[in-house]
């Protein structure tokens, strides 16, 4: 056989990198990037949704998307609202940005320090156009803090932690607080559609900005329910009448309320499922539903959520605060109509979803989320070890990690108040979970979803993921569970997500023990001070009009007692 010279085999090589070269550059000429939209609840419990078995107040369009994607069974949030939501917005745990303690206070002079380059600004300068409805909470007290100001083209929505559903209106829980109006479009104070209930608003929101989208640029879309967060203290739940009506089974008044407000915050993730798809965006867009914390179930700005079987609550170090209700959706999930076991962070959504884009992050962002997209997408779940810190917290003096499949409790919040288990699972039952497969498949969502399905969604798929999906306890017989504020916890979290079994005193344990005190002492090592600051008299809203501002560099006014949802803005302009 007659070789080819070495010409002509140098002249091949050339051909093959060319053709590889073409190949390359085609693929990338024709790589469009995906729309990216999160939709996030507000303190809603792990069992608030249906997906994990619960049957008191059935969630059809959430559990469609997890169901015609893919459930995130152990996706993890710091386990309050400034801190989870900095970890998104950064991929950066809250104490490497000082956001690491309790949250911000609307009358408080900090924000997510400016020096951090947000999730929205690394999609804006891809290209991106990006949108921000609902809220905040990391900071306004000066203009730089804004959305507008940190990636975001547009906010429509509220600032601070909470508003009245209808009114729109903040009381901080403070002695001699005044209330204040706080709701905006970018910086301008917004009145339009006043009284409207604050889900419906901001889908209506979100289904014309989807509407008006440019189709030739990529959408970066968050919508940041208020849903299903309390609203102010003399009136926490609030729901539309006729919607509360549809849950007069439930005995609790309150529970009945608040399956009302699910129910429309589901209503609204079958809405914007819709939106996307009437504007031919969902064949290439990664849709994302998860909840910002766990619920608080007692307590402070209580709004009755379950986190069942789970101990703790939102602001606690217990799995009740971080282990939170996900799912994705996507066209591009090769895998979809499965359960998602591997351990997540809201630390991991900025690198995971810069992957899916095509966006090159700089490493002087230093991250520490992971990027997760392949595992996502391909279905392919790599055995490996990594640390989710969910609490690192020197003020409440509070240590709570995952490391290596081991969890570890080091102190608590609230005196431990809030560490058992809180809640049970209501006996009366929804109606519609008697036909539940075909309830969640005549939902709006699963319609839209289902078109892009190449196998059937079927009854049985629905029911095994179902059953997959709740957590089981351990109900250890010999062993007590440990309180955090005399002892060290270190449970197999795996095993005992309930954490009910403390291993911490059990010799066979002890160099685990050992290697998590280590990994925490090196964490602390790159720790910032948390950046909070005392609350000012001059962020009061009485001295603003009755409005919450940026009141660092906002001229005060006279002393206005009578700040009220009758003498609100939008009543006197």
């Amino acid at each position: 056989m007659k070789l080819p010279s070495l010409m002509t085999m140098t002249t091949m090589m050339m051909t093959m990198a060319l053709i590889g070269l073409t190949y390359a550059n085609s693929n990338q000429k024709h790589f469009k990037p995906p729309n990216i939209v999160i939709l996030m609840a507000d303190d809603m419990g792990i069992d608030d949704v249906s997906f994990h078995g619960q049957k008191q107040h059935i969630t059809p369009n959430i559990d469609a998307l997890a169901y015609h994607g893919r459930m995130l069974n152990h996706l993890y949030t710091p386990p309050m609202c400034t801190p989870s939501r900095s970890a998104l917005m950064t991929g950066k745990y809250p104490f490497h940005t000082g956001t690491q303690h309790f949250v911000i206070g609307n009358e408080e002079p900090w924000g997510l320090p400016l020096n951090f380059t947000t999730i929205a600004e690394v999609f804006n300068e891809a290209g991106y156009a990006t949108n921000l409805i609902g809220k905040w909470h990391l900071g306004f007290s000066e203009k730089e803090y804004l959305p507008t100001y940190r990636g975001f083209d547009s906010h429509y929505g509220y600032l601070g932690g909470f508003i009245d559903y209808y009114q729109r209106m903040a009381l901080m829980p403070l002695p001699n607080a005044s209330i204040g109006y706080d709701f905006r479009r970018n910086l301008d104070i917004d009145c339009d559609m006043e009284g409207t209930y604050m889900t419906d608003l901001l889908t209506t929101e979100a289904e014309t900005v989807i509407e008006n989208h440019d189709t030739e640029t990529p959408l970066f879309l968050m919508v940041n329910h208020l849903a299903p967060h309390t609203g102010n203290d003399f009136e926490p739940l609030q729901a539309p009448e006729n919607d509360i009506e549809k849950f007069k089974y439930i005995q609790d008044e309150k529970r009945r309320i608040y399956a009302a407000m699910v129910a429309k915050l589901d209503e609204s993730i079958g809405n914007i499922t819709r939106a996307l798809d009437k504007k031919d965006l969902l064949k290439n867009t990664i849709l994302i539903f998860y909840s910002d914390n766990g619920a608080p179930s007692i307590g402070l700005f209580s709004n009755t959520g379950s986190n069942y079987p789970m101990r703790g609550q939102k602001n606690t170090p217990w799995e009740g605060g971080s282990r939170v209700a996900g799912a994705i959706w996507s066209p591009l999930l090769k895998n979809r109509k499965s359960v998602f076991n591997q351990k997540m962070s809201a630390v991991d959504w900025l690198p995971t979803l810069a992957s899916a884009a095509d966006i090159q992050l700089d490493p002087e962002l230093n991250v520490d989320g992971l990027d997760l997209w392949e595992e996502l997408s391909c279905g392919i779940t790599k055995p490996f070890n990594r640390d989710i810190i969910h609490v690192l917290d020197p003020i409440s003096n509070v240590v709570s990690i995952i490391s290596d499949g081991f969890k570890y409790i080091n102190g608590t919040t609230i005196n431990g108040q809030f560490d058992g288990v809180l809640t049970t699972r209501g006996e009366e039952v929804d109606p519609r979970d008697s036909d539940y497969a075909n309830t969640v498949l005549n939902s709006l969502s699963s319609q839209i979803l289902a078109k892009y399905d190449s196998v059937p969604l079927t009854e049985g798929a629905i029911n095994a993921l179902r059953s997959e999906g709740e957590i089981k306890c351990l109900n250890p017989k010999e062993k007590a569970s440990c309180n955090p504020l005399k002892e060290e916890c270190l449970f197999k979290i795996d095993e005992d997500p309930c954490e009910e079994n403390n291993l911490a005193d059990d010799p066979e344990f002890e160099s685990i023990l050992s290697e998590i005190r280590t990994t925490i002492d090196i964490y602390r090592l790159s720790a910032l001070k948390p950046a909070n600051k005392a609350s000012l008299p001059d962020g009061d809203p009485s001295v603003h009009d009755c409005i919450w501002t940026w009141f660092v560099e906002s001229p005060t006014t006279e002393k206005n007692s009578h700040c009220s949802y009758q003498n609100a803005p939008c009543q006197r302009y």
